[in-house]
C-alpha cells in the first residue's frame, strides 16, 4: 500500500509542479509548496485513503499553501490584492487533466543552464529526487548540489524563462537537450563515474521512468522512442554485469539467463515500431546496435558484421570519438585486431578522449587479443590510473596483472 502511494506520488509530482508553475510563476515558492503537499498525502493517505482525484487533491493543498504563505503579515499589504484573487482557481484549470509535465522538462533543461544545472534540476522537478539523493548519486555534498540548483533556479528566474512550451522552430533543438539529459542521468547511473558501486539503479530507473513518460508525451518523436528503446535494451543486462562481490563481467563473458527478457521484448517492440517511421538518429542506431546484442545467444553468435555496418551509420549520423572508439571494437571482431588498434590511433591526439581511460582500456583489450601482451598490461594500468570507478580500477588492474 504505501509502496503504491510513493509511486504514484512520485508520478504526480511533476505534474502537480508544472500546474502550480504555469497559473502562478515562482519557481521556488511552487515547489516549496508541492513538497508540503506530497508530505501530507504521504501521511494521510495511508491512513484515510487516496482521494479519487489525487492529482486535484495534491493542487489543492499546494494552491492553500501558496495563498496562505502570500498572506503572512509580512507580506500582507504588498500582497492583498494578489492574495484575493488567488482563492483556488478552480474555474480557469488549475486542477484540470492538462498534465505540464512536457513544459516542466523543457524548463529544467533550459539552454541557459549548465548540463550540470540541467540534470540536478531535472532530477528536483521532474523526478521527485530530493537534493541529498541527487547529492548522493553525483557524489558532493549536499550542501553543494543545494547551491546547484537554488542557482539554477535563480538563473531560470533572472532569464526570464516563461512557463511555456518553446516555439516550433526551437522545439526540436529544445528537445534534443532534454533527450541528452535523460541520456546523462542513464549513463551515470549504469556505469558511475567514479565511487565503490559499477551502477547506480535508481538513476537508470528514473532515467528509464522519464523517458517512458517523454515517449508518452510526444510518441511521434522518433529519438524519444530510440532513447527509451536504448534505455530498456541496455538495462536488461545489469543483472549479469558484476559478480556477487561485485567484480565486472564483460559483455562476453555474462550469463545471458540473467539478461531480462521483459525488458529486451519491449524495447526491441519499440525500437521495430519507430524505425523507418520517424528521421534516424543516434539513440535509435544505439538501441539497434544494443538489439543485436541483446538477441545473440551467445557472444559466439553476436553478429559483429551487422554491429560494426550499424556503427559506421552512427558515425555518419552523429560522429564523434567514443562511436569511432565502439566502432575500433566492431572492426577488431569483424577483422581482426590490427585493423581495430589502426582505427583507435586515429584518437591519439583527440583532446576529447585525453581524460577518459576508455581508449586505454580498449587499446589494452586489443593488443592483448594480437598477443602483445607487454604492451596490452601498459595499457590497462594506465587506464585503470585514469578512472575514478573502484570497480574499474580493480577490473583493469587485475587484466594487468593476470598479463604478468
Amino acid at each position: 500500500m504505501q509502496s503504491n502511494i510513493e509511486d504514484l506520488l512520485r508520478e504526480l509530482a511533476p505534474q502537480v509542479l508544472g500546474a502550480l508553475v504555469r497559473r502562478y510563476g515562482q519557481f521556488d515558492a511552487c515547489e516549496d509548496a508541492m513538497q508540503e503537499a506530497l508530505l501530507a498525502a504521504a501521511r494521510q493517505w495511508p491512513k484515510e485513503g487516496t482521494p479519487d482525484n489525487p492529482r486535484s487533491w495534491l493542487v489543492t493543498v499546494a494552491s492553500r499553501r501558496l495563498v496562505d504563505d502570500w498572506r503572512s503579515e509580512e507580506a500582507r499589504r504588498r500582497r492583498e490584492e494578489t492574495a484575493a484573487s488567488l482563492e483556488l482557481p478552480r474555474a480557469q484549470g488549475l486542477a484540470s487533466d492538462r498534465d505540464d509535465t512536457l513544459t516542466l522538462l523543457f524548463l529544467c533543461c533550459h539552454p541557459s543552464l549548465t548540463v550540470p544545472s540541467q540534470l540536478a534540476l531535472t532530477l528536483r522537478a521532474v523526478g521527485g529526487l530530493t537534493t541529498a539523493e541527487i547529492a548522493s548519486a553525483f557524489l558532493v555534498p549536499e550542501s553543494t548540489m543545494a547551491q546547484r540548483i537554488s542557482r539554477a533556479k535563480d538563473r531560470i528566474k533572472a532569464g526570464g524563462a516563461q512557463f511555456t512550451l518553446p516555439p516550433a522552430s526551437e522545439r526540436g533543438e529544445r528537445l534534443r537537450v532534454v533527450l541528452q539529459v535523460l541520456y546523462l542521468i542513464f549513463n551515470e547511473g549504469y556505469t558511475t563515474s567514479s565511487g565503490p558501486e559499477l551502477n547506480r539503479a535508481d538513476l537508470t530507473a528514473e532515467a528509464i521512468r522519464l523517458a517512458r513518460m517523454l515517449h508518452q508525451l510526444v510518441p511521434e518523436e522518433g529519438e524519444g522512442a530510440g532513447l527509451l528503446a536504448l534505455m530498456l535494451l541496455t538495462d536488461a543486462r545489469r543483472a549479469a554485469r558484476t559478480t556477487a562481490d561485485g567484480s565486472i563481467v564483460p559483455l562476453d563473458e555474462q550469463d545471458r539467463s540473467l539478461w531480462n527478457s521483459s525488458q529486451i521484448e519491449e524495447g526491441v517492440a519499440i525500437l521495430t515500431r519507430t524505425l523507418g517511421k520517424a528521421p534516424v538518429g543516434p539513440y535509435q542506431m544505439q538501441a539497434a546496435i544494443a538489439a543485436v546484442h541483446d538477441e545473440a545467444p551467445s557472444a559466439q553468435e553476436t553478429d559483429w558484421p551487422q554491429i560494426l555496418a550499424l556503427y559506421e551509420v552512427l558515425e555518419r549520423v552523429s560522429p564523434g570519438p567514443v562511436v569511432t572508439l565502439n566502432r575500433a571494437v566492431a572492426l577488431a571482431m569483424v577483422n581482426g585486431p590490427r585493423a581495430g588498434l589502426a582505427l583507435l590511433g586515429t584518437l591519439d591526439d583527440d583532446e576529447r578522449m585525453a581524460h577518459s581511460h576508455r581508449l586505454e582500456a580498449v587499446r589494452g583489450h586489443l593488443l592483448e587479443r594480437a598477443g602483445e601482451l607487454a604492451a596490452a598490461r601498459v595499457s590497462y594500468r594506465k587506464a585503470a590510473r585514469m578512472t575514478a570507478s573502484i570497480p574499474e580500477q580493480r577490473y583493469l588492474a587485475l587484466k594487468a596483472a593476470r598479463l604478468a
